[in-house]
């Protein structure tokens, strides 16, 4: 990809990233309904097209060379977008190379752990692009706005008193630094959605009978608790976006933006990976040429000896 292309991606993607250290308040900052003016609907279709055949040619790279993994943590309340922005970014790239884990309700195994153990065990390897459905940071979400769910953790008592939000933050500062130090690079992104466009989106999935799956009564519940959603996650941007794992808050009223927004973030952090395809000594090379040599020499009459050479020798 050539150096204006890469410098246009990085400025597109800056009004989304929280700069580290800063303090966020999420309803003041970003504004779920942003779409860049430059970019129409229509536009936006063969832009994301392009994204996505970049994103497959840098994934090749990264799992040839076998150094870099890559984790996509996907926030967002219920409605955002997560699903359908992990169908269509990822729709390209070679699905032996992508995992997606979600992540529900913690089992009584998993509540036996600390609270990082459960996605410790489904880090990606090397050459792998790791999915988060929801991630760790339900930890200072969901379990913060509900804290009953903390009391289900059978922490320590000295663990459960003031200052465990602070902590959790620290911890998972800590761990995505390891991480990042180890090759693990995580991508964050919060998928920001209106009140009005998830009341929308709600009526839809009920509206629509093919749709009704997608809807529980226990999403609309939580709308109770907006506000307090609101100041977790402004706290948690806050917090945690750090230099080696910053935080992108990706405009989710508008799906087709947003889909361009979370590839052109992808892809960003792969490109500044720049992975490689590993190079050939010499003593391969010569290896190549003698089997070459002898496949060449196995052609049935008539045909090329090399058939790919012969179709593109112009």
């Amino acid at each position: 990809m050539k150096t204006k292309q890469i410098r246009r991606i990085a400025e597109f993607i800056e009004p989304l990233r929280v700069p580290p250290g800063s303090r966020v308040d999420l309803a003041k900052d970003f504004d779920p309904g942003y779409k860049a003016d430059f970019l129409t609907k229509k536009d936006g279709k063969k832009v994301l097209r392009n994204g996505i055949a970049a994103l497959a040619d840098v994934q090749a790279r990264l799992a040839a060379q076998d150094t870099y993994g890559v984790l996509l943590c996907l926030q967002g309340l219920d409605a955002g977008g997560k699903d359908g922005t992990i169908r269509h970014v990822m729709s390209g790239v070679n699905p032996q190379g992508v995992h997606v884990r979600s992540f529900k309700v913690p089992s009584a195994e998993e509540l036996g752990h600390d609270f990082l153990w459960r996605y410790n065990r489904h880090l990606p390897s090397r050459g792998e692009i790791g999915i988060f459905n929801r991630s760790h940071y339900e930890e200072v979400l969901v379990v913060r706005v509900h804290p009953e769910n903390l009391d289900r953790q059978r922490l320590p008592r000295p663990s459960r008193g003031a200052g465990v939000w602070e902590r959790r933050y620290r911890e998972i500062n800590d761990w995505e630094h390891y991480l990042a130090d180890n090759g693990i690079i995580p991508v964050k992104m919060f998928l920001n959605l209106s009140k009005e466009e998830q009341r929308t989106r709600f009526l839809k999935r009920i509206d629509r009978p093919e749709k009704n799956w997608k809807f529980s009564s226990a999403d609309a519940r939580e709308r109770q608790y907006w506000d307090d959603y609101q100041r977790a996650i402004s706290q948690m941007l806050s917090a945690t976006s750090t230099p080696w794992a910053p935080w992108y808050v990706i405009p989710a009223d508008h799906k087709w933006f947003a889909r361009i927004c979370a590839a052109a973030v992808l892809g960003h952090t792969l490109i500044g990976l720049d992975p490689q395809f590993p190079q050939v000594s010499d003593e391969e090379k010569q290896e190549l040429r003698t089997v070459k040599k002898e496949l060449e020499a196995e052609a049935p009459k008539g045909a090329p000896a090399d058939p790919y050479a012969a179709a593109h020798k112009s």
